[in-house]
């Protein structure tokens, strides 16, 4: 295993520990808004602060990019990319979808990821060349999943955000062509349930880094296939993100290709 990847799931358990500790009592957690729509809590910082604590004292030179917190170090050679609590709404409101997410970065390419699940007490982690795993089960996404027409996808897709007329056309083409479209809440589960085939797809819009950096190399080391809307940009820069296996991945580019 990755040497970094052991101290990333101990300080995800450690911030899943903070995290559960406050679901009985989440009437008394102070919670802010950053944006309409857009919440953060104190089991966030909370939780934010000790994954940074216990990264920090294994690779004090290491960088950091954290949703709560920001960037430090930002342009470190090995930097991690972290949400620590992905699904904050689903939270606050007990619905048992969420996870801490946590990824390293060393310059361009993703080393070590961790997207882990409290609830179901599930570890999805990934070391670049070791594959990807679901606790003790090796990930391979279903490469013969090659039809848009019965595949189940995910998406972050909104309306309450402003979006160009052509992205409201394409989201409607490609939940009218799949079997179903599914939003939970929580990209990096989501990226992450694409991994273990639990769904066959996800499409998303408007993504920050620490949504997208673990599930891109879970997806990657399962033999699945990323992909921003284009084809043509690197997901963690654009926030846009296409997740499945290579057949479905393409099929959904040239729908987003061919919108006018």
């Amino acid at each position: 295993m990755h040497p970094a990847l052991n101290i990333a799931i101990t300080a995800a358990r450690e911030a899943a520990d903070i995290i559960m500790r406050y679901t009985h009592r989440l009437d008394k957690v102070i919670v802010k808004q950053k944006a309409k729509h857009n919440y953060y809590s104190e089991v966030d910082i909370k939780a934010e602060e000790a994954i940074i604590k216990i990264l920090a004292k294994s690779f004090p030179e290491h960088g950091f990019i954290a949703e709560e917190s920001g960037s430090k170090n930002a342009d470190a050679d090995y930097v991690w990319i972290i949400d620590p609590l992905d699904g904050t709404t689903n939270y606050l409101h007990s619905y048992p979808y969420y996870c801490v997410s946590i990824a390293l970065k060393h310059k361009s390419r993703m080393e070590c990821a961790v997207v882990f699940d409290p609830v179901k007490q599930e570890f999805f982690t990934a070391a670049r060349g070791q594959g990807a795993r679901l606790n003790d089960r090796r990930l391979r996404v279903a490469t013969n999943k090659n039809d848009l027409s019965s595949a189940l996808m995910g998406t972050n897709f909104s309306f309450k955000k402003h979006l160009e007329p052509s992205l409201v056309n394409f989201f409607h083409e490609v939940a009218d062509l799949s079997a179903g479209v599914r939003k939970t809440g929580a990209a990096a589960l989501e990226i992450a349930y694409v991994a273990a085939n639990r769904i066959d797809g996800f499409v998303g819009f408007n993504l920050c880094p620490w949504d997208i950096a673990a599930g891109l190399l879970i997806m990657q080391e399962s033999g699945g296939m990323i992909s921003d809307l284009s084809g043509e940009k690197d997901p963690l820069n654009s926030g846009e993100i296409i997740a499945g296996a290579p057949k479905i991945v393409k099929e959904i580019t040239n729908i987003f290709n061919h919108q006018e």
